[in-house]
């Protein structure tokens, strides 16, 4: 069989629009017309085409041109490729406009409940080729997936980043920690309810390496205290507010959690010291895609309703 290399670069993409819209035509001079050329340049592109083929595409006839078993071998493709190209057009396009893509977000207890769903329902809205990932983790966790650009954002309460070189943060709103507990927990019935008063029960803790598990350890220390030997690691939203729904546990939960299940509730004991800041963590040097630009906007203004 012969070898035909159309990969030489002597075969031009031009040389496929005008085979198609020759045959698409039916004769050389409605081509020509079409593509607003000479007749004697289409005709002359026409045989190159042949020549790098080193076939005949077309026959020619008193009332026009028809292709010839060649002709329509190479058609196929030529009509392929073509459909091909615009359909990358059409997605670079989408792209670069925002109408399609992806975002991924990686999410931390804090947003998570309340703010990154409404964000996400009302850029789906708006824009439904976009696809939406979401992955929970820690945010050591989610720290070099972000970095390695296998996330867009992270969306949560915000951690120190001194140590991280490459990331700036966005703040969106402030939003207390509160202690809950399901609101017939046996807690309630004291007054003047402390912390050392809880260390009885059992509780939900976040996992060691996040900040809010590092800033309640240095609450009970500076209360003389030792954590509870009663409890559960968790950062799955949904688990700790099961737990505490269902049982005697107690956590600590961003108050917009707490405030949107009716069976559980804050308990009087404050946490002053807990850090209060939600908000984005993005890669310093790397500019947002359009999805998720789109996504910083709309949860900018998700977070000016919840605190309105």
């Amino acid at each position: 069989m012969r070898e035909i290399d159309l990969l030489s670069g002597r075969l031009k993409l031009r040389h496929l629009v005008l085979v198609v819209a020759i045959a698409d035509q039916g004769s050389v001079l409605r081509a020509a017309e079409r593509l607003r050329l000479a007749q004697p340049a289409v005709t002359r592109s026409l045989r190159e085409v042949e020549r790098v083929l080193g076939v005949e595409l077309f026959t020619r006839g008193p009332r026009g041109v028809t292709p010839t078993m060649y002709g329509d071998a190479f058609l196929e493709h030529a009509r392929a490729v073509l459909a091909e190209l615009r359909r990358a057009g059409d997605r670079i396009g989408g792209l670069a406009d925002g109408e399609v893509g992806t975002v991924a977000i990686g999410t931390l207890l804090a947003g998570s409940n309340v703010l990154l769903p409404r964000a996400i329902a009302a850029l789906k809205r708006e824009r439904p080729g976009i696809t939406v990932i979401v992955r929970e983790a820690t945010f050591n966790a989610q720290v070099p997936r972000l970095l390695d650009g296998e996330i867009d954002l992270i969306l949560g309460r915000l951690n120190p980043i001194e140590d991280v070189r490459g990331l700036r943060q966005i703040t969106l709103y402030g939003e207390p920690v509160r202690l809950v507990a399901r609101t017939d927990h046996p807690a309630r019935q004291k007054g003047d309810l402390t912390l050392a008063d809880l260390c009885d029960h059992p509780w939900v803790l976040p996992l060691e390496q996040t900040a809010l598990r590092t800033e309640l350890e240095q609450l009970f220390r500076a209360e003389g205290l030792t954590l509870p030997g009663n409890l559960v690691e968790c950062t799955s939203v949904l688990t700790v507010r099961t737990l505490v729904r269902d049982t005697d546990m107690i956590a600590a939960l961003p108050d917009l959690v707490a405030r949107t299940d009716p069976g559980i509730a804050p308990l009087p004991v404050p946490l002053e010291t807990v850090r209060r800041q939600v908000g984005v963590t993005l890669p310093a040097h790397r500019a947002p895609t359009p999805s998720a630009r789109l996504m910083l906007d709309h949860l900018r203004r998700e977070a000016e309703r919840l605190t309105a």
